[in-house]
């Protein structure tokens, strides 16, 4: 499995109940980026009002194993094939980024900021990064082969070891334990 699961924002009913979720965890988590409420008031910049991008780790439990590891500390990396990125119309991440990781239901769980990314192919990958993403036994040999599985189905031919993959590290700035808050 690869970390990320990239799909194009949600529309529709079940798309604006999600977008509740993630504007309730955006309000309780801001303060913790040094937004207050007061910033939206008196004329903060729209990245105080409007949450930052959300995404999961897939609907399944090895997704939520991972999102554990993030919770936990233990996972502090993530990758992601740069064509997976377009193909959504997403770019690479920049230091700094904010964004929400959903669990398999939607329910917004962590808020992470970008401390490094680059891009490099799939071969040049190292092993202090395959670590940090903890996944599998969390040898390099372990992450390529998990990696190299699922880029094969999701890419197909555009698959090789010179495929482009985003690297990001990650620090987490608020998770949340149990139900996400009520929106009022």
């Amino acid at each position: 499995m690869t970390d990320q699961q990239v799909e194009p924002p949600e529309h529709g009913v079940e798309g604006a109940v999600e977008d509740e979720r993630i504007a309730a965890f955006w309000q309780a988590a801001r303060g913790h980026v040094g937004m207050g409420k007061l910033d939206s008031v008196v004329g903060g910049t729209p990245e105080d009002v409007v949450p930052p991008p959300s995404w999961s780790y897939g609907d399944d439990a090895e997704a939520e194993e991972l999102l554990a590891r993030v919770l936990d500390g233990r996972k502090t990396a993530t990758a992601l094939a740069v064509a997976e990125l377009a193909q959504v119309g997403l770019e690479v991440p920049r230091v700094g980024d904010l964004s929400i990781v959903v669990d398999s239901a939607g329910d917004p769980r962590a808020l992470l900021r970008a401390t490094e990314v680059e891009v490099v192919p799939f071969d040049q990958v190292t092993a202090e990064h395959a670590s940090a993403e903890a996944e599998g036994d969390g040898s390099l040999g372990s992450w390529r082969a998990q990696h190299e599985q699922s880029w094969r189905r999701v890419l197909g031919e555009a698959f090789s070891p010179s495929l482009d993959v985003m690297l990001e590290r990650f620090e987490l700035i608020y998770p949340t334990v149990g139900p996400t808050p009520a929106v009022d």
